[in-house]
């Protein structure tokens, strides 16, 4: 599932294309919206909260939120007048045009049209985001508390928490961190490091297409999806294991040499 980092250009993509504009034709391709039209509204701007994306329009006294979310496979691509899609037509869900600039959100998990007055029913859930201008340290460091035997990276990855951490930063934090993934909560120490870390990694992979944990762009990452290649840092080698809840399980990698359990 797309990272907090991927969300956010995602919104800033959108945001640059049709912030301002008019729509002159909309297809919402979801049998709940298929009617819905949403052509003369302004678009006034797109932004990410976590991994969800709100597009706001208004028309006359009427102000929508687009609700979207990419889960595992979605994407919005912006196309100029007669340029070819780069994706299959079939796997469009969501067509907004506005003159010649066409956005299109391909196979997009969620597509929710809702009452811009009504987003807290969608993302009000969500703990302080990373990248958000809201972002409140204490108040993760708070919510994260309130379950100390919570293994750190079930919690890191709980966007009740905080927003935008996915498995690939939670497997990459914890490894930086010198924690194992099972450690409590409760047991680390040094918490407003780890989501100070955590934070600066995505507003650093914010600006780049590719993510980079290293900052090396030929060595990418720490563990993620290493799982029997040597560590970077001792080259002993990495681990992955199936961890979480049953039926959300997520694969997990981690060094057993920097992340030694802490029974």
């Amino acid at each position: 599932m797309p990272e907090g980092d991927t969300v956010f250009r995602a919104a800033r993509l959108l945001d640059r294309a049709l912030r301002g504009s008019v729509l002159t034709r909309t297809d919402l391709r979801v049998p709940q919206h298929a009617t819905a039209d949403l052509s003369g509204g302004l678009v006034v701007g797109t932004v990410s909260r976590g991994k969800h994306l709100l597009t706001r329009i208004t028309r006359d006294d009427e102000a929508w939120t687009l609700h979207t979310h990419l889960k595992m496979e979605g994407a919005w691509r912006v196309f100029t007048a007669g340029q070819r899609w780069k994706r299959p037509a079939h796997q469009a869900r969501v067509v907004l045009e506005a003159g010649t600039t066409s956005a299109v959100g391909f196979s997009l998990g969620i597509i929710e049209l809702i009452d811009t007055a009504d987003e807290p029913d969608v993302v009000g859930h969500l703990g302080p985001d990373l990248l958000g201008p809201d972002w409140d340290e204490a108040e993760a460091l708070r919510r994260l508390g309130t379950d100390p035997d919570r293994p750190i990276g079930e919690a890191l990855l709980d966007q009740r928490n905080l927003a935008g951490i996915g498995n690939m930063y939670m497997a990459e934090l914890c490894f930086v961190s010198g924690l194992h993934p099972r450690t409590p909560v409760g047991q680390v120490t040094t918490l407003p490091r780890v989501l100070r870390r955590g934070k600066q990694m995505l507003e650093l992979n914010k600006e780049r297409a590719q993510q980079t944990t290293t900052g090396n762009l030929r060595e990418p990452l720490w563990v993620y999806r290493r799982d029997q290649a040597a560590c970077r840092r001792c080259r002993t080698a990495i681990r992955v294991a199936m961890v979480g809840p049953p039926g959300r399980e997520r694969a997990t990698y981690w060094c057993p040499s920097c992340q030694p359990v802490n029974e």
